[in-house]
């Protein structure tokens, strides 16, 4: 069976060692970076599934690291501060950063936090060909390698698509979707955000390659693309 892979990013040597070594008895591996400029290549190079990210790092802060990262990395990342007020909710989650604990560590609560974020992180993979990946962690949804920037409704009503792959999903379903999101769930408002997807998609052309309309019944996210 293999490893849960992750990063930890932390100058510290002596806290590197002991949470390493703590995460191995928990049956993780554990890679160690301990300069903030390596650690963008280190995340590109390992793909872990989870990344420890101390704030204070030589080379390159770990603000930055998370930022920059966040433009290609959708696993959860995990940040680590000396200090309550270095960092509050709101700007934690404004760095693209998951969770956060305050050090001094304390091993249970660590590996708790992990297995929480990891256990949220359930990111669906798209059927072969649509290289579509939503992530419910980060809220972030990536097409043919590329970010993409979705609206809140936008963003539900293609998770509900995407779960549903292959089956088509009625114009009261996707209503019901966005019930709470956007107070104008028409069935002309959701016509309106399925353009909206397809255009970000690449998919505004007819024939549609990606989410398919079903006369009468609503629409459908296709098992695969068509070339």
């Amino acid at each position: 069976m293999n490893k849960t892979r992750i990063l930890l990013i932390e100058d510290d040597a002596e806290i590197s060692r002991l949470t390493a070594m703590y995460l191995d008895v928990e049956g993780y591996q554990v890679d160690l970076i301990d300069d903030g400029a390596l650690a963008l290549e280190a995340i590109k190079n390992t793909d872990p599934e989870l990344i420890i990210l101390d704030l204070m790092l030589p080379g390159m802060s770990g603000i930055e690291i998370c930022k920059a990262a966040r433009e290609f990395y959708q696993q959860p990342i995990l940040i680590l501060t000396a200090c309550d007020d270095d960092v509050s909710e709101v700007s934690l989650l404004k760095m693209g950063a998951d969770d956060y604990l305050v050090k001094p560590l304390r091993p249970h609560v660590l590996v708790a936090r992990i297995e929480a974020l990891l256990r949220r992180n359930r990111t669906f993979s798209a059927p072969a060909g649509t290289s579509l990946t939503i992530s419910e962690t980060s809220n972030q949804v990536t097409f043919q390698g590329k970010l993409l920037s979705l609206t809140g409704s936008e963003y539900e009503m293609l998770k509900l698509l995407h779960k549903n792959a292959g089956k088509v999903i009625s114009r009261e379903q996707c209503c019901q979707a966005l019930r709470g999101i956007d107070y104008d769930f028409s069935n002309r408002s959701i016509d309106m955000r399925i353009s909206a997807l397809r255009k970000k998609l690449g998919d505004d052309q007819v024939p549609y390659k990606v989410i398919t309309t079903i006369r009468n019944q609503g629409y459908k996210l296709i098992h695969e693309q068509v070339n």
